[in-house]
């Protein structure tokens, strides 16, 4: 199971800055009231780094320029320009912002709108430091034309030009990169440093330009360098986050971006299709943008072409977690048709997520694929069988299939125990192992994890897997009741 290393503590407390609004300069809200697809969709930015996420065309950059045009340093073709007659759909766009700025109104929050009509934007932008990072910035230094001067035998500039990087730079940077930065410098091209060179050096201290980086490590160094150097309160957008980067590198990143926003108050606003950068977020800081609609909860980014329609399937199931996901899996392999094969089940993480996304998935006349959302026992969401909201039993899922499997010890024990990849003939062991974890555990979502580690460090996956399939197989009243429902979604042919 992840654990971000920062601290909930510190999430929490980012949270309630955000919801509070205490902040001299933020951006809280924005309506994308008319912009390509979108038409009245509301983004609340609740955490101070936000991530925006969906499948390619979804609209993840049009919320990051919306964000943009709020203010003056950015013009708005930087992400909408218009291209003569083949951008006629620009025609009275519209974005409502509420603005943070305790220079101008110390007390409320101020309301702007940026719109396009008569071929030009139009809009009463404030001032407020915006960096932009877009996927450009992954381009090898042997591609950039600015550095082609670099490039020669010949290079030298002034010692005075060579710089040390700051302590929080090389710290921010090792740790994301994991790898000692210490002897990395910074050359300034120009004497103005409009152009600059990174250079490296080895463990043994042989030197190396940024012609020898990696464009991933290149990218993070200029990326943080530029954090560090901003004023405090600033917005930093960034595109793609993970390009260039390995996903332990990416999850590092997102971490140190919301110490950023914990120690300089900045803002971040990011987009992605990778699942590690949404790890050290909460919910709230997670936005989907499906072209037409957007919503707020985080999610497996795998499931965006189930939402979307973009898969090859007749049916969707949208759950909550990854264990409502295992279970429903085993319950849809115990029909002897096959029905499997035809239904992919997808993770919302999150009870309202799943109800949304099942709402949209059937109300979207572009998407022929039915889907239903089978919610947890504990759920606070309203069954609704008009809408194809139904709900697993028990209360707690995790100790609810726990507790019935193991109740029926003398009759599914030595399955469950060969399932968790133990001997048949020490099922009694196992019993024993299973009640001393259960005893112990304060936490039902920990079950799995706990029991796993004990048995000999097997994977969380492998164990729920084993109680939910053993589940399944014991619990037919149940199974085939769920099983009607899924077939219900399924076309009549």
């Amino acid at each position: 199971m992840f654990k971000s290393e920062v601290r909930d503590s510190t999430i929490n407390a980012l949270l309630e800055k955000a919801a509070e609004r205490n902040y001299g300069r933020y951006l809280p809200k924005i309506i994308l009231k008319k912009v390509r697809g979108f038409a009245n969709e509301p983004v609340s930015f609740d955490f101070p780094v936000t991530a925006i996420i969906g499948p390619n065309g979804g609209g993840k950059t049009t919320v990051l320029g919306a964000a943009a045009c709020a203010y003056k340093m950015i013009l708005p073709r930087r992400f909408f320009a218009k291209s003569g007659k083949f951008d006629d759909g620009m025609q009275d766009w519209s974005i409502e912002y509420e603005l943070i700025d305790r220079k101008i109104n110390q007390k409320d929050v101020i309301r702007r709108t940026a719109s396009f009509k008569n071929l030009r934007w139009n809009r009463e932008a404030i001032d407020r430091k915006v960096l932009v990072f877009g996927v450009t910035r992954t381009v090898p230094a042997n591609e950039r034309s600015e550095l082609s001067s670099c490039a020669s035998t010949n290079f030298s500039v002034p010692e005075d030009r060579v710089t040390d990087f700051s302590n929080e730079l090389k710290i921010a940077v090792a740790r994301i990169l994991g790898k000692d930065v210490s002897g990395f410098r910074e050359i300034r091209v120009s004497a103005k440093g409009k152009v600059t060179l990174l250079t490296g050096a080895t463990s043994g201290g042989v030197g190396y330009s940024e012609f020898h980086f990696g464009a991933g490590e290149s990218s993070i160094i200029r990326m943080v360098a530029s954090i560090e150097a901003a004023e405090d309160q600033s917005l930093v957008l960034i595109e793609e986050i993970e390009n260039g980067l390995h996903p332990i590198a990416t999850i590092r990143l997102v971490e140190y971006l919301i110490w950023a926003a914990e120690r300089k108050k900045i803002q971040v606003i990011f987009t992605t299709h990778s699942n590690e950068a949404l790890k050290p977020l909460p919910t709230k800081a997670v936005w989907v943008a499906t072209q037409d609609k957007i919503f707020q909860g985080k999610l497996d980014v795998r499931s965006l072409r189930a939402i979307t329609g973009q898969i090859e399937t007749t049916a969707v199931v949208f759950v909550e977690d990854e264990f409502a996901r295992s279970w429903m899996e085993a319950i849809l392999r115990q029909d002897h048709n096959g029905l499997i094969d035809h239904v992919q089940v997808h993770a919302m993480a999150g009870d309202g997520t799943a109800v949304a996304m099942n709402k949209y998935h059937n109300e979207n006349p572009a998407i022929n694929t039915r889907s239903i959302c089978v919610l947890d026992g504990d759920s606070r969401q309203a069954d609704n069988p008009d809408q194809g909201v139904y709900r697993l039993p028990g209360e707690a899922p995790e100790s609810y299939v726990f507790d019935t499997v193991t109740s029926d010890w003398e009759r599914v024990g030595g399955r469950l125990s060969v399932a968790l990849l133990q001997r048949y003939e020490d099922a009694e062991k196992v019993k024993a192992t299973c009640h001393d974890v259960r005893r112990q555990n304060k936490d039902p979502h920990l079950l799995f994890s706990q029991l796993g580690e004990r048995l000999g460090l097997i994977p969380e996956r492998t164990v729920s897997s084993a109680f939910t399939t053993i589940w399944a197989q014991s619990n037919e009243e149940i199974v085939n009741g769920l099983l009607e429902r899924v077939r219900g979604s399924l076309p009549k042919q």
